[in-house]
């Protein structure tokens, strides 16, 4: 006979507080809302205080508790003004969602220092800062749960996004790396591999009609991934019944990173 409550035990977060990293995106901005319906107290961090408030409104429409704060992610004094008005507000912090980032489709003799430097630090500097401040917390604590964003990009790279591919591997490997740093201290380190979930700048930038038929011939299920699609990789890796899970790249990609021929 199956227990009542089996389900709702194995995969409890209510009580958590998480902070999520770019929180007002496409994905991430999904994220924060699917663990506030879990009963996870969510900070909803982005560069722009409007995207922000925007998923607050929403979590807290439906009855969940989320507070929005626009922040630097490149900047360490940001991260820890953050962590500081977390604790204040939420008491403590479970979860990090290190979700920031930017990309462009420039051709790589064409790529300028500038864009490379700007791209690399919105995702590799961000995600180390994140995982150095919140980590660091989670450390003292001995208890914690880091999710980075991957990609599908993040090895064998994809074609148009030379210098996000670069960004995206490193952040594996720093995930990797904590992982096995922070194990003993029960702070789990995992990466998403989300496939491809376009956004309406994706689209008009990235996927040419080309492109898009390369992409969904290359994915069995042929066609693009929903966000909420992502949310139930999300509650796992951060319940208790991921308890053994650390230093895994989990994909989410409709089997993009299988296909052969």
């Amino acid at each position: 006979m199956a227990k009542k409550d089996y389900l709702k035990d194995f995969f409890n977060l209510e009580g958590k507080v998480a902070v999520v990293i770019g929180g007002g995106g496409h994905l991430c901005g999904e994220m924060a809302r699917g663990l506030a319906k879990a009963g996870v107290s969510v900070a909803v961090l982005d560069l722009r205080q409007e995207k922000a408030d925007k998923v607050v409104k929403q979590i807290q429409k439906a009855g969940g508790k989320a507070i929005g704060l626009a922040f630097e992610a490149t900047d360490k004094n940001s991260h820890q003004q953050m962590l500081e008005e977390v604790l204040k507000q939420f008491k403590k912090v479970d979860i990090l969602i290190n979700g920031a980032g930017i990309n462009a489709p420039t051709p790589f003799l064409e790529i300028p220092e500038d864009e490379w430097s700007a791209i690399l630090d919105s995702h590799i500097k961000a995600t180390f800062l994140g995982c150095q401040v919140f980590g660091g917390y989670m450390v003292k604590r001995k208890k914690g749960c880091i999710i980075n964003m991957s990609s599908a990009s993040s090895g064998p790279p994809l074609s148009k996004a030379f210098t996000y591919s670069v960004a995206k591997a490193g952040v594996k490997n720093l995930t990797q790396n904590l992982a096995r740093e922070w194990a003993p201290l029960n702070v789990r380190v995992n990466a998403l591999r989300p496939g491809f979930f376009p956004t309406n700048w994706s689209m008009k930038n990235f996927i040419t009609k080309q492109r898009e038929n390369a992409i969904l011939g290359h994915t069995p299920m042929g066609r693009y991934g929903k966000p909420k699609e992502l949310v139930g990789a999300v509650l796992w890796l951060c319940s208790d019944a991921a308890g053994f899970a650390t230093g895994a790249e989990v994909a989410v990609d409709g089997g993009f990173s299988c296909m052969t021929i």
